[in-house]
């Protein structure tokens, strides 16, 4: 319990180093832009970036209507969000098409746009990054990643295809300001990608899932992947922080059920609230989040504003809490240890 009481207040340091000091603590006092107030802005590692601590998630804009897509973005930028997720594969492209038609046209130059590809190589990499620049309508996005590495091996075949040059070639280019990797299932596969990041020093931020019951997980990405990231000067992405809807008792894409638990971990274990706040008081940038419908999206903004550093007693008592949540291998569905 010392060692994980240690871990989790040395990541507390460094959280309210990366916090600017205008929207701290219960967001009474919020940085604004020429569109309105702002969500509170975090540090994006060492880019020199700031975000807001709460960004759109793409894959649900591509596949909820088009009615819900358009209100989730009007929503997002009328609630100060700024921060904007996607990638060339969400939804066979609708997810960038949507952005393209809802996003980019009224809100591109106060938003800061990620899109990712999933590449295996060079040639591929190039083809589709012009591509998204085509459906998102705009020459350049802020952020490109290397999505969804598998395993060490799958970095180590990214690299001999030639991905990693063709995306230096991207940000060389200025289709790309800032470059970055991600990935959910294998926190190996990250640590591969950083013991080979003196060969490509460009990379600049690290996509991952980062929750409380990943944080209770053998295969953990906040115990093992966290701290050599924070080593490498990356800003850190959290997504799956609510593993994709799987801490409730059912999700549904559209009308298919995916998923259904008598025993869930919120409410039975943690609340949202908890949840949320736990990965909010380790040190990334940005919490990534899927929303379907406005309701969802404003709930979480709504955490946002509230959001406190939580003590250490308290994230002591909501790890406690989710350990004890049942099947926490199946919430994790997406993670696959592979060599």
């Amino acid at each position: 319990m010392e060692n994980r009481r240690d871990f989790l207040r040395n990541m507390a340091g460094i959280t309210a180093g990366m916090m600017l000091p205008v929207g701290w603590g219960c967001g009474s006092r919020s940085e604004s832009d020429t569109l309105g107030a702002l969500l509170p802005m975090r540090k994006l590692g060492s880019t020199g970036e700031k975000v807001t601590m709460l960004g759109v998630g793409g894959y649900h804009i591509g596949w909820t209507t088009e009615k819900d897509a358009q209100e989730v973005i009007e929503t997002a930028i009328e609630g100060g969000i700024r921060f904007f997720d996607t990638a060339h594969g969400y939804v066979e492209g609708t997810s960038e098409e949507r952005y393209g038609k809802y996003l980019v046209p009224k809100y591109r130059d106060h938003v800061f746009l990620m899109t990712k590809t999933q590449a295996g190589d060079g040639k591929t990499l190039l083809k589709e990054v012009d591509l998204s620049l085509k459906r998102l309508k705009t020459d350049h996005v802020d952020l490109l990643q290397l999505h969804a590495f598998q395993s060490p091996g799958d970095v180590d075949d990214r690299i001999t295809g030639g991905a990693m040059e063709a995306i230096h070639s991207v940000k060389e280019a200025g289709k790309a300001r800032h470059i970055g990797f991600t990935g959910h299932q294998s926190p190996y596969a990250h640590l591969r990608m950083m013991e080979r990041l003196s060969e490509f020093p460009d990379f600049a931020t690290l996509q991952m899932p980062l929750s409380i019951v990943d944080y209770a997980s053998r295969h953990s990405f906040v115990k093992q992947v966290l701290p050599v990231a924070l080593e490498n000067k990356l800003g850190l992405l959290a997504m799956k922080t609510l593993a994709a809807g799987r801490f409730f008792g059912s999700t549904k894409i559209g009308d298919q059920l995916r998923w259904e638990t008598g025993t869930p971990v919120i409410p039975d274990y943690v609340s949202v609230k908890e949840a949320l706040f736990f990965s909010w008081s380790l040190p990334v940038s940005v919490l990534i989040t899927g929303a379907e419908n406005k309701d969802l999206l404003l709930e979480k903004m709504e955490l946002a504003r509230e959001f406190t550093r939580l003590t250490e007693e308290e994230k002591e008592l909501i790890f406690e809490k989710a350990s004890g949540a049942p099947d926490r291998d199946k919430v994790e569905y997406y993670k696959s240890i592979e060599s």
